[in-house]
């Protein structure tokens, strides 16, 4: 007997002016919705920083992340999708709320992140699909072209066996949880603290 995963097409946003409100999404290969309760958890870290924020989402998929955060309030968010179907999706979502502060681009987002935006971000979620080497690659990008705002709230989901990251001396560990088969970390990005590293100047 094949156990029917619950989640499967749909999306539920938790609070926020769509509060309750389910949405579809496609059962594509690698898409993994964050589950209501690590969003939860999550989004009572970052409550009191989401209104007015501009976030970044690296990996989309179902968007949970991009549209809870917009429900909540964040000025506005870009979402990378590679996958064309679940881009599509997002963009049809995104119009069935009615929302115009968004943009969904279709891509690899390592890729992506190789470029330098013109503005940086308040928060940058980083859920990609799991066992692809894909997290340290996208943390070291994010650092490496300034996509991160000082102060920037930085979330990563993982494969719980993935117990270490490699992150920049630039990023404080806040906040990890383990959920099962996933382990959940935030981050802060502090550029001052690359400096404080550095060996202090010779005056002659």
């Amino acid at each position: 007997m094949v156990k029917k995963r619950p989640s499967s097409g749909q999306v539920r946003i938790i609070s926020g002016q769509w509060r309750s409100r389910k949405l579809p999404i496609h059962d594509l290969e690698g898409l993994r919705p964050t589950t209501d309760r690590v969003r939860e958890t999550l989004f009572n870290w970052i409550a009191d920083d989401l209104r007015g924020a501009r976030v970044l989402d690296c990996f989309g998929g179902s968007g949970a992340l991009s549209l809870e955060s917009l429900s909540r309030y964040a000025a506005y968010a870009r979402v990378f999708e590679l996958q064309p179907q679940a881009a599509k999706q997002l963009v049809t979502n995104l119009a069935t709320l009615k929302c115009d502060n968004a943009d969904v681009i279709k891509g690899d987002s390592l890729k992506l992140l190789a470029t330098t935006p013109g503005t940086g971000f308040d928060i940058v979620f980083i859920d990609p699909p799991f066992r692809k080497s894909l997290t340290e690659k996208s943390i070291q990008l994010l650092d490496q072209q300034q996509w991160l705002l000082p102060e920037a709230l930085i979330y990563v989901e993982t494969e719980a066996e993935l117990a270490t990251l490699d992150v920049p001396a630039s990023w404080t560990q806040l906040k990890e949880k383990k959920a099962g088969q996933v382990i959940y970390r935030l981050y802060q990005y502090n550029p001052l603290a690359d400096n404080d590293t550095q060996e202090p100047e010779e005056h002659v």
